[in-house]
């Protein structure tokens, strides 16, 4: 049986009247260039490498302060759905070749038919955006860890290297993983993204230059704000593989 996930996207989910700020900020730390904006309010526009598959994209949201979610292209769409919602997904919007869901915890993610995508992007200038972390409240977190672990059933599903993570890691060649995260506190579902840095200093320093500022230090993580105030954060694991060399720290 083929896979039937062929290939991820991480949405880098702002305000709209932000989107012209996130998207330079983005385009500047993953070294691409910008699609055509499309939608019916201009609202999308994906991250094009040259010589790789996009696995970025960006989207200005109406209300909110936005965050991340993810795309998956995959064989079957409506096989894809299917599946989500019997493991407790509910469906907020099918538009027939595509849809939004919502995971039991109210995590947003879409599924769309897969487009031939096969090349990952490469590392740029020591760092990779790797990873949407998914932020849990602790009511909520083992039944959402049972959920993405068993609508991803090729993925490997594994404790992280802190009680309170859990990992999902693709398939060898597809470009986003997932970090769930429970929380200490009640509160609802967010997530953002993470980017596997060689030298975390260094990649704080170049994101500062162009316009984001720290919020939060850790031994081996930086909590950062985007110049379009979205939280994201700097990872101490390598580029290439995801996990972490000395395995200790956030995530693994």
């Amino acid at each position: 049986m083929s896979r039937q996930v062929r290939w991820t996207y991480a949405f880098v989910d702002r305000p709209a009247g932000l989107l012209a700020s996130a998207c330079e900020f983005w385009t500047a730390v993953t070294d691409t260039r910008l699609s055509g904006l499309r939608g019916g309010n201009k609202e999308f526009t994906t991250l094009l490498h040259e010589g790789a598959d996009a696995c970025v994209k960006v989207q200005g949201v109406a209300s909110g302060p936005g965050g991340a979610h993810l795309d998956f292209p995959v064989a079957d769409v409506r096989e894809f759905m299917r599946s989500a919602v019997a493991l407790g997904a509910e469906v907020v919007a099918d538009h027939g070749t595509w849809a939004v869901l919502r995971s039991p915890a109210g995590q947003q993610l879409c599924t769309m038919p897969w487009r031939a995508e096969t090349t990952r992007p490469p590392v740029v200038r020591g760092s990779r955006l790797d990873q949407v972390c998914v932020d849990i409240a602790p009511s909520a977190y083992d039944a959402e860890v049972a959920f993405w672990s068993a609508l991803l059933p090729e993925w490997q599903s594994r404790p992280g290297s802190l009680p309170e993570f859990h990992v999902l890691t693709p398939p060898a060649g597809l470009p986003i993983r997932i970090l769930l995260q429970r929380l200490g506190e009640e509160r609802p579902t967010t997530a953002y993204l993470d980017l596997a840095c060689t030298d975390i200093e260094a990649t704080r320093a170049a994101h500062e230059r162009l316009g984001a500022q720290p919020v939060a230090l850790g031994t081996h993580w930086t909590v950062m704000q985007d110049p379009a105030g979205g939280t994201y954060c700097l990872t101490g694991r390598d580029p290439e593989t995801g996990g972490l060399p000395a395995q200790e720290g956030r995530g693994s």
